[in-house]
């Protein structure tokens, strides 16, 4: 089943190039990524370095507290963290600047694996969440590097596909791989597909272990003090192509009741960031663009957050926060950063992307799910007209938070010894 496998990927490789070489036309974030995917990263020093792979923004974020850990009790050994997406890298980069190494996962290629293990030569891998990939597990496993998958989740629904596929996972999960699984049903699932029952854990969900860190706090709340201090304002982030127009149609709403109201809206992606400008244009809205370096005026009731980065320097600064990608069905963004800064906290119904999540924060009534532009105004109105009531739910969102973290030590629990295990 893995020689099929392979093949397979041979076959798809080049349209999945042409597809990045499309990308790198038309975005310039993707530019300067084709040879490492195939493989071409840099060589590590001497010092064999510990890899951590983190898809995207969430899952970099998420790993944030795991690095620092590791940072802290093992110093003397480098870091690569590896993404698959350019706005994962970025936030690589603004979370550890030059105190760690990024590159692009490769390709699950046989050459293009063998040749970025060569370069990189870890000494424990650590994979964020789930992506399993057979001949990069097949790969660590010949190498007798030892592979962790942190945080790791498999949904009901893709156990099913998993099994069709029975063999092929079988191989691959028996290559001593270590699974940190968030819930007990997660363990199971594994177990179900292959992993081997004594090397799965039961760690939780790395991602309530986020931690925000107290300078990107400070910089929000003093821009609210500066520039909105006797202003209500609420957040629209990580919007995505159909969710800007409704939400800029609630903040008509909002306006009525609260004609001072300030809402910051932050797309999700870069290459869109010029159509929410004539989106606001053409709606004769009066903005504010934080690229340029502008300031949210009197008249300003958008603020405009087209960089990248700092989405939550303004979650810090608002009353309410609205996180999208989930009026849309593109699965919903992260909840926890407002979570962790007591915000009540509005989502539409598409939340599939971390589902577990959505539902701890519905049931303590720190998240409301809303499905239109007018329930999305109500909501706002509401949370602006009671700030007590408001402040009640922010606060339950952060007790809910609290009482989930952990899995960091946990995990750390599962990894040292095998670091340990590598050094002299």
């Amino acid at each position: 089943m893995r020689i099929l496998y392979v093949l397979l990927t041979f076959l798809v490789a080049p349209l999945v190039m042409l597809v990045e070489a499309w990308k790198a036309l038309v975005n310039p974030d993707y530019r300067g990524r084709l040879h490492q995917r195939l493989g071409l990263v840099r060589r590590s020093g001497p010092s064999r370095p510990l890899w951590i792979h983190a898809v995207s923004v969430g899952e970099v974020q998420a790993a944030a507290a795991l690095v620092r850990k590791l940072q802290a009790r093992y110093p003397q050994l480098p870091i690569v963290i590896s993404t698959v997406t350019p706005t994962g890298a970025a936030r690589v980069r603004a979370l550890f600047q030059e105190t760690v190494t990024h590159a692009y996962l490769p390709y699950d290629l046989p050459g293009s694996v063998a040749r970025f293990l060569d370069r990189i030569q870890p000494r424990v891998t650590i994979i964020v969440e789930t992506e399993i990939w057979p001949t990069l597990y097949h790969a660590l496993g010949r190498r007798g590097i030892p592979l962790v998958m942190a945080s790791a989740r498999v949904s009901a629904r893709s156990v099913d596909r998993y099994r069709r596929m029975a063999s092929l996972f079988r191989q691959t999960m028996a290559h001593g791989v270590f699974i940190g699984a968030q819930t007990p049903a997660d363990a199971e699932r594994f177990v179900a597909i292959g992993a081997a029952t004594e090397r799965v854990h039961v760690t939780g969900n790395i991602k309530f272990d986020m931690e925000i860190p107290a300078a990107s706090i400070a910089k929000g709340q003093t821009f609210r003090r500066v520039h909105a201090a006797d202003r209500p304002v609420w957040i629209a982030g990580s919007t995505h192509e159909g969710e800007e127009d409704p939400v800029l149609a609630a903040h008509d709403e909002v306006l009525g009741q609260f004609p001072r109201a300030l809402l910051i809206i932050a797309p999700r992606h870069p290459q869109r960031f010029e159509a929410v400008r004539a989106l606001l244009r053409s709606r004769g809205v009066r903005f504010a663009q934080h690229s340029k370096g502008e300031i949210p005026g009197a008249d300003d009731s958008v603020f405009l957050l087209d960089t990248l980065g700092e989405l939550q320097i303004f979650y810090a600064a608002a009353d309410v926060a609205f996180v999208a990608g989930s009026l849309v069905p593109v699965g919903g963004h992260s909840l926890l950063e407002p979570a962790l800064l007591g915000l009540p906290i509005l989502s539409g119904p598409h939340t599939q992307n971390a589902q577990d999540i959505a539902d701890l924060l519905a049931q303590s009534g720190a998240l409301r799910i809303v499905r239109s532009r007018d329930e999305l105004a109500q909501r706002v109105r509401e949370d602006f007209a009671d700030a007590a009531a408001a402040s009640a739910l922010g606060a339950r969102g952060q007790a809910t938070v609290a009482q989930s973290r952990g899995a960091v030590d946990r995990i750390m629990a599962l990894v040292a010894p095998l670091i340990d295990a590598t050094l002299p």
